[in-house]
């Protein structure tokens, strides 16, 4: 529950911190009452064609990672939430991201 995005709430666009690609809408953040899915900035869909998911065997789990397409920095994972309006809940870790 911390970050420096994790509480943002001013309207703009993700980018990501290596390359500076366009990511996510602020339109698209919001925040999960999923229990383990709270904690990071939580968005409901990426910008189209803007990160690439990957399968995360890691850590003794299954996940899908998501990677800037761009440059190919992880970002962090998306997980099922039914708490979104996509039903689709990307987690990113905040110093993965500038808001421009």
């Amino acid at each position: 529950f911390s970050g420096e995005y994790f509480s943002e709430t001013r309207d703009g666009t993700y980018h990501c911190k290596v390359c500076d690609a366009t990511l996510f809408s602020s339109d698209f953040k919001y925040h999960s009452e999923t229990p383990g899915l709270r904690g990071w900035p939580s968005f409901d869909k990426a910008l189209p064609g803007a990160v690439i998911e990957k399968e995360d065997t890691s850590m003794g789990m299954k996940r899908i990672e998501i990677v800037c397409a761009n440059c190919k920095s992880h970002l962090g994972h998306v997980f099922p939430d039914s708490d979104s309006k996509t039903g689709e809940h990307y987690c990113i870790n905040s110093v993965c991201l500038n808001l421009k």
